[in-house]
């Protein structure tokens, strides 16, 4: 496989920027970087595609991100470390909020804004399958988050599924066997909700536990409130549970709130787990166990991934898709004994 940006900028040990401004042989660059640039190239052999290159010249050194809302803290946090990482390559990120509309998506991606831009890390949620044709933009684009399309795209996301089963099999293994989740979306096709609903049945089923429906209660939104309802719902229905899984923490913590309202204890009487690992969760009472889905690297990755097109690596690599690895954050919601 013919050598990357990222091959490059990690044997010179300097970043994606750098070794763009050494290939587009910007002045600003220090000798001694640049020597190293150079050496890395030679080593590896990589060849920037000059017809790209040339065309990319006028660089804006910014790029675009559009994530469906930064009231939900993920969204936020996750903008807050594409920020960051982009920072250390000199660069400006542009925040769109969507709000998980799909006219305001397609609208996006057609939108002349972004020709003020070098490029867009979009995180879709409402565009479906039907959309993909609308993908084929004139600029570098990476997808982030869940949503899948039959066109040749890079994607980074998490590994829903299997993270999801995980954290059901950790409260199987506390004992729990009456396991409500929280986020369930009626008719979903693809997206978080679908994914992780799929992992808990999967986890279910392979320690034998039965499926029970009435454990399973819809959120349409995932914030705070919607995990409060959605446990209001569950305590109504009158049916025994002993862990609660929340599609993300924001909902956890909500539907933790109500559970300590009624007198439930937690995690003596009811286990509870949330998804993101967000900075709050370890600061709630009790502090939240949780799924990291791997966010900051997430986060740079797909800025990585977004650099190497913008760069024209060339000859131009086949889109990829980039798996994040998932950890389960152990804390006083669901303690082990």
């Amino acid at each position: 496989m013919a050598a990357t940006l990222r091959d490059v900028a990690k044997l010179a040990g300097v970043s994606f920027k750098t070794v763009s401004n050494v290939i587009n042989d910007y002045p600003h660059v220090r000798p001694a970087t640049r020597e190293k640039v150079e050496r890395a190239i030679a080593e590896l052999g990589y060849k920037p595609n000059l017809n790209a290159r040339s065309l990319r010249s006028g660089r804006t050194d910014t790029i675009a991100l559009a994530v469906p809302e930064l009231n939900l803290s993920y969204f936020a946090e996750l903008a807050g470390m594409v920020i960051a990482a982009a920072e250390e390559s000199g660069l400006t990120v542009v925040v769109e909020q969507t709000g998980g509309d799909r006219d305001r998506e397609l609208a996006l991606l057609r939108s002349p804004r972004l020709s003020m831009t070098d490029g867009l890390i979009l995180s879709p949620l409402g565009m479906g399958q039907e959309d993909a044709d609308a993908l084929d933009v004139p600029f570098p684009l990476v997808l982030l988050g869940e949503r899948t399309f039959d066109w040749p795209c890079d994607h980074v996301t998490m590994r829903n599924v299997e993270a999801a089963r995980a954290a059901t099999e950790y409260l199987l293994a506390s004992g729990r066997r009456r396991i409500a989740v929280i986020g369930e979306y009626e008719g979903e096709v693809m997206g978080s909700a679908r994914l992780r609903l799929r992992g808990y049945r999967e986890a279910l089923a392979a320690h034998d536990v039965p499926y029970d429906a009435s454990l399973v209660v819809r959120a349409t939104l995932w914030h705070r409130a919607d995990g409060a309802r959605a446990m209001h719902e569950l305590l109504e229905r009158d049916v025994p549970f002993d862990a609660v899984f929340g599609f993300n923490d924001t909902m956890a913590l909500g539907a933790m709130r109500v559970l300590q309202e009624a007198g439930r204890r937690v995690p003596e009487d009811v286990a509870v787990i949330g998804f993101d690992d967000l900075d709050e969760a370890a600061y709630s009472i009790p502090s939240l166990t949780t799924v990291d889905p791997g966010r900051e690297w997430l986060a740079r990755t797909a800025l990585e991934t977004l650099l190497e097109r913008i760069a024209e690596v060339g000859p131009k690599q086949p889109p990829r898709t980039e798996l994040a690895d998932f950890t389960i954050v152990e804390r006083e919601s669901a303690l082990r004994d």
